[in-house]
């Protein structure tokens, strides 16, 4: 249960070096936490499965993690949204509309009258419902995506690694006033301090990733996947950079819809199959790849995404 050193990590560099006065903070660890103890409690069920008689179960049922993983996406997007409406009352009309904003890939979100610089006029805000709706797809989604791609030594952390960097960029961008509206980007206040998170996410990631290549030693199970991944769509649903994640996180995505798309096509065609194997790193190693060309050539695709993705910043 690798996992457990992950976000035991994440969790100790983030108090010792955060404001854990700061609520996207606590929620981030909220988050984590959350995620990171249903995931345990799903590995730990799998682990002592063969002490235990048979018939009982091995590991969390489908639906429960759902529920779990609902439930706290929804009180998350509840949080953030009302966060979003009641913090910096002297600016509340500009920091309403940026927090609940929709953000789309070269999209202004700024503008400039005069000296002063304004919300777009194009720019899309969320309804209190399509707030809450965004955030539990987006977590909910990154969660389950970042799980399934733990399937080969060393592919979801390395690739992890490379979004919460891209993330910690972001991050910094969208905390500080000057920088967001250079940028044309939503200026979310408080939010810079998710960098920090971001930055523990990464190094986690780096250390746990040292003894996760190839052969692997240590692997970081549910505990880990789900926390990580759950965390990194928390990050990007605070500072309106949810469409961002689809690209730099790119792979996750098409991990997550390989597996929509093979049980679909399979219960649609009577047991036929799209893929070789689903998630999509299985039909490339049958394919032919060896396990190591799969992880390295999946890192450098996200290493390509998470470029174009902050090229698109300047962009706008």
């Amino acid at each position: 249960m690798g996992g457990v050193l992950i976000v035991g990590a994440i969790f100790v560099c983030t108090v010792l070096l955060a404001d854990v006065t700061n609520f996207y903070i606590i929620m981030a660890l909220i988050c984590m936490v959350w995620l990171g103890a249903m995931g345990a409690a799903d590995d730990w069920l799998k682990l002592t499965s063969a002490r235990r008689k048979s018939g009982t179960r091995e590991g969390l049922f489908f639906h429960e993690k759902l529920l779990l993983q609902l439930g706290l996406a929804v009180v998350l997007g509840l949080f953030i949204h009302h966060h979003g409406a009641t913090k910096l009352q002297e600016d509340l009309w500009h920091f309403n509309k940026m927090s609940h904003a929709l953000t789309l890939p070269f999209l202004k979100t700024w503008q400039r009258q005069g000296e002063v610089w304004v919300p777009s006029d194009f720019l899309i805000v969320l309804s209190a419902w399509q707030f809450v709706l965004l955030s539990v797809l987006v977590i909910v989604g990154s969660s389950n995506a970042v799980n399934l791609t733990d399937g080969q030594d060393g592919l979801a952390s390395g690739i992890m690694t490379i979004v919460a960097f891209a993330f910690m960029i972001l991050a910094l961008i969208a905390g500080f006033s000057d920088w967001s509206k250079f940028l044309l980007v939503p200026y979310i206040p408080l939010s810079d301090e998710l960098a920090i998170v971001a930055g523990a996410m990464v190094g986690a990631c780096l250390g746990f990733l040292w003894f996760n290549c190839h052969p692997a030693q240590v692997f970081m199970g549910d505990t880990g996947s789900l926390a990580l991944g759950g965390l990194i769509g928390y990050i990007a649903v605070v500072i309106r950079q949810e469409f961002l994640l689809l690209i730099i996180g790119g792979v996750f995505v098409a991990e997550a819809l390989s597996v929509m798309i093979q049980i679909s096509y399979f219960k649609a065609t009577g047991g036929k199959r799209f893929f070789r194997c689903a998630p999509i790193h299985h039909h490339f190693h049958m394919g032919g790849w060896t396990e190591n060309k799969v992880v390295v050539r999946f890192w450098i695709t996200t290493m390509v995404l998470a470029a174009l993705a902050l090229a698109t910043i300047k962009l706008r």
